[in-house]
């Protein structure tokens, strides 16, 4: 070995240091460059529209009753009108109850016997028709022709069920021809084949579908347990007494808005922690038919004879607090479902110049 040797094998373990130092120097400033990937945020549903929908519909109280600061409703007027928007101009169509839940569910007009609640369970004889997709005749049980939004959700593959509370037989309803015997609250039965609309159309009726899908409200909580077993519509209708018809009430409780209220502070949240609701969910909260038979403005299609009423829409696409006066009425409501789910609109529902749910309501996003 020559004598410089030994500088040579020190210069060359110095070089061999600084480049280790200069790798980490440059390791350490390209980790410092790339930015650190963002934590997963909520999820966001692939559209701006709901999946899942909910209908409450209450009975009899006008705007003002609900809405107004001396409602006595405070659930319903404070703590879930901060969660939804409302529309201050939604109106019934008719007096009394049983159109209004007849047009949300095919756009059907209301004619004599449907504005006098159908006392007897008349199958309806067509004596013509009339724009728009209007059947004209006598009697309230509309032959299987007339179609609905329930056979247009079945036929598209996609699930309903209507909940009627205290109904306990699934498809209840009079024989044709018979009195109903349902027009008045019994202690341990208040249901009220008036407001359960699915029984008006042999089209539901005379299929499996009917005693499948319009089933007894205690099913209800079941089938919130997940997104799967949730119906795409559910519809729901409280008895005489929790949808607020009746006060005092025959069991004994206060009725009227008080006691829907109260129904409405039970059965809500079930709904609103529901997976489905969270997921994509809407839920609209109304009434039939103001009391009174003031009539609200023309110029809505289907009209406004049931009054001003108002409606509450909650979802994870509506912003909170907020408020819509845009036009409504049932027909909007039936109109808004059909669209949701891309079904042809039915009846009024399709009538020029009828407003459906927009970016007035869906006006906010996960």
């Amino acid at each position: 070995m020559s004598r410089n040797a030994p500088t040579t094998l020190a210069v060359r373990a110095a070089r061999r240091a600084a480049g280790l130092v200069l790798a980490v120097v440059l390791a350490l400033a390209s980790a410092a460059c790339t930015p650190t990937p963002p934590a997963p945020g909520p999820a966001v549903p692939s559209t701006g529209t709901p999946g899942h929908v909910f209908i409450v519909n209450l009975e009899n109280k006008g705007y003002d009753e609900v809405w107004g600061p001396g409602s006595a409703a405070p659930y319903l007027s404070t703590t879930l009108r901060a969660q939804g928007v409302l529309l201050t101009q939604y109106y019934g169509i008719a007096h009394h109850s049983n159109p209004n839940y007849l047009a949300q569910i095919s756009g059907q007009a209301s004619n004599a016997m449907t504005r006098n609640d159908c006392p007897t369970y008349t199958p309806l004889t067509q004596t013509g028709d009339a724009t728009p997709g209007q059947v004209q005749g006598t009697g309230c049980v509309y032959p299987a022709s007339v179609p609905t939004v329930a056979g247009q959700l079945s036929a598209a593959g996609k699930s309903w069920k209507g909940y009627m509370e205290d109904m306990k037989t699934p498809c209840r309803h009079p024989d044709p021809g018979a009195r109903d015997s349902s027009q008045n609250a019994k202690v341990g039965d208040q249901y009220a084949t008036r407001h359960n609309p699915f029984v008006y159309f042999e089209e539901i009726t005379s299929s499996p579908d009917c005693r499948a899908n319009d089933v007894d409200f205690g099913e209800l909580a079941g089938d919130l347990g997940s997104v799967e077993t949730t119906p795409a519509l559910s519809y729901i209708t409280p008895n005489l007494c929790n949808d607020g018809h009746d006060h005092p009430c025959v069991d004994g409780s206060p009725g009227g808005l008080v006691s829907a209220d109260t129904w409405l502070g039970r059965q809500i949240p079930r709904i609103l922690e529901s997976p489905a609701f969270k997921k994509d969910g809407m839920l609209v909260i109304t009434f039939d038919e103001s009391e009174g038979n003031t009539d609200g403005p023309s110029g809505i299609p289907g009209g406004t004879a049931g009054g001003r009423i108002g409606a509450l829409v909650l979802s994870p696409f509506t912003k909170g607090g907020t408020t819509s006066d845009r036009p409504y009425n049932h027909f909007s409501l039936l109109a808004s479902v059909e669209d949701i789910f891309s079904l042809p609109r039915l009846g009024y529902a399709g009538a020029a110049g009828l407003n459906s749910f927009g970016s007035d309501v869906f006006n906010s996003r996960f």
